[in-house]
């Protein structure tokens, strides 16, 4: 909203405006046209309605509304003059809709930073020191600076960069889940009874797997559904006390195929 100007003991109200494009603004959005097809005779008529009112007011008239009101007398007169119709004129008011546009463009800018302007204005910075208050000693010539700056650089241009190569199998893998695992020695216990150690872990194919692996054999051994034996000098798996459930139903379901 702009701000008004009011007549003391009159109540009558008059819209401040920044400068004569900032006036034209607010005409051609009143009017609701478009910058760059300006109905200069209208827009005229009420600029200099304007003008009028604020001469009433006693409010100074700046130079700027005054050369404003020139200009715009001045497009009125070149579109009412004949054209010749072999010459291809130029719009009038081309000049004018650039110079609106961009100021149009600008207030926006500026209606976006007003905040940042109040950033700060409850504080008080502090001045700076002057140098000759600060104790220091500085012994160094230029070409010390010189030759620190340089080796900075061979010691910067000496650390090799890893290659993407080097992170494969540590990054870019899903973790594997255990409980895949387990039902994975369960099935090839149902198959052999008893199966090496070493044969479980051997189509792992990554670090996460033996991992999964490893940790199902021990969740097994733990429920004593498996038992781990040492007797020929190699670590052999086999079930347990307590078969698994799998086992369990299987043998159901050949007892009830016998009947």
């Amino acid at each position: 909203m702009e701000p008004a100007f009011v007549v003391p003991g009159e109540g009558q109200q008059l819209p401040v405006f920044e400068g004569p494009l900032d006036l034209l603004l607010h005409l051609i959005a009143k009017n609701k046209v478009e910058i760059t097809d300006i109905p200069v005779a209208l827009i005229l008529e009420q600029y200099m309605d304007y003008l009028g009112q604020m001469h009433e007011l006693d409010m100074e008239i700046t130079s700027s509304f005054i050369v404003m009101a020139a200009q715009l007398i001045y497009i009125k007169t070149q579109l009412l003059l004949p054209k010749p119709a072999e010459e291809e004129a130029e719009d009038p008011r081309a000049e004018l809709a650039e110079a609106l546009l961009l100021y149009r463009r600008i207030k926006r800018q500026a209606e976006l930073l007003r905040p940042l302007t109040e950033i700060g204005v409850d504080r008080i910075p502090k001045p700076p020191s002057p140098l000759s208050d600060i104790p220091a000693e500085y012994h160094h010539t230029p070409q010390d600076l010189l030759r620190a700056l340089r080796l900075m650089g061979e010691r910067a241009r000496r650390v090799a960069v890893p290659k993407a190569e080097s992170f494969a199998g540590v990054v870019g893998r899903e973790p594997v889940p255990v409980e895949e695992k387990i039902a994975q020695v369960l099935t090839l216990l149902l198959q052999k009874k008893s199966v090496e150690l070493t044969e479980i872990f051997r189509g792992a194919r990554s670090r996460s797997e033996l991992v999964a692996l490893f940790l199902a054999v021990l969740e097994l051994m733990n429920d004593r559904r498996v038992h781990l034996s040492d007797s020929t000098g190699t670590q052999t798996l086999s079930f347990g006390e307590e078969k698994p459930e799998s086992t369990k139903s299987t043998g159901n379901t050949d007892k009830e195929s016998e009947m």
